[in-house]
């Protein structure tokens, strides 16, 4: 049986970095790691990950279970990573993988909803048990905690970035057009910019820069931004009714900006009160590696 009294360990595998550490009981930090994401495929990525918990149990002793997490579409229940587009896996039963690698009982996610769920028990949504965090960066995606539990859809939910927002708009990476992270991702933003303005910037930073100098076409990309992402929350609001929208990823790095603008963007569209709170995200990029190890050790307690 798992010692539930012991450290756990958690692994955030993400598109270029792996992150790792190990925590106590109470989700204090005993040891962290990070290592470049192996690119040659599933096997490397199971060495590597088996690796970082090897190199953790020297410093921590053995751990009483492992929580990773992964990008993609991620069946949690079943344990398997469906679809990564930038892993190149489809399809892999990762849990039972890792779990003989590490000859530990695994406990598997999806990085934006697990990192949710950290928001909502140590982050900025803590003392809440209905949240919608968003992270807002190269792409688009959603977690939606309800009644303290991630909403998993099977593997599906969340994925608020694809909902189209312009039939006629830019072609997305899924195959449609005009999906939200066409036009309101960092990525989008800075990209829209450059393409109107004829000057390439550095991120969707750089032009809210510019729009606080008076720059026209800064101005017309963000509020164009916004209009998009605040349609999409609204909707988004109205069906899983969150206490706490919390905005992350790179565009929350405009700080009360961005806030002000959902903020204000969500009041106009919806009508049923109370309206949620919206903050920017606490955990920044270690959210993913904290609910991984959240999994773990709700897995191991349930267990008994």
């Amino acid at each position: 049986m798992d010692d539930v009294s012991g450290p756990v360990m958690a692994v955030d595998v993400g598109g270029t970095v792996m992150k790792a550490a190990a925590f106590d009981a109470d989700l204090r930090p005993l040891a962290e790691l990070r290592r470049a994401t192996p690119r040659s495929g599933v096997p490397s990525i199971v060495a590597g990950v088996g690796e970082l918990v090897d190199e953790m149990t020297v410093s921590v002793g053995r751990p009483a279970a492992l929580g990773v997490v992964v990008p993609g579409v991620v069946d949690e229940r079943r344990g398997i990573a469906v679809f990564s587009a930038n892993l190149g896996w489809r399809d892999v039963p990762l849990r039972r993988l890792l779990s003989d690698r590490v000859g530990l009982s695994v406990w598997f996610g999806h990085d934006v909803r697990t990192g949710g769920l950290a928001e909502v028990r140590v982050g900025a949504a803590r003392d809440t048990d209905d949240a919608l965090v968003v992270p807002i960066g190269t792409g688009i995606a959603g977690a939606v905690v309800a009644a303290g539990r991630i909403v998993t859809g099977a593997g599906y939910a969340g994925e608020i970035g694809h909902v189209v927002v312009d039939p006629d708009g830019e072609p997305c990476g899924c195959g449609a057009r005009g999906c939200l992270e066409t036009i309101a991702s960092a990525a989008a933003i800075a990209r829209r910019y450059t393409a109107r303005g004829g000057v390439a910037v550095d991120g969707a930073v750089d032009v809210v820069a510019r729009m606080a100098r008076g720059d026209d076409v800064a101005r017309a990309v963000w509020e164009e931004a916004m209009a998009a992402l605040t349609g999409v929350l609204a909707t988004a609001v109205a069906v899983s009714a969150p206490e706490v929208v919390v905005l992350g990823g790179g565009l929350a790095e405009s700080g009360e900006l961005l806030v002000d603008a959902v903020r204000t963007g969500l009041h106009a569209r919806l009508t049923l009160e109370p309206y949620p709170r919206v903050v920017t995200a606490q955990l920044g990029d270690r959210a993913g590696v904290i609910g991984a190890a959240i999994l773990a050790r709700d897995g191991l307690r349930a267990a008994g």
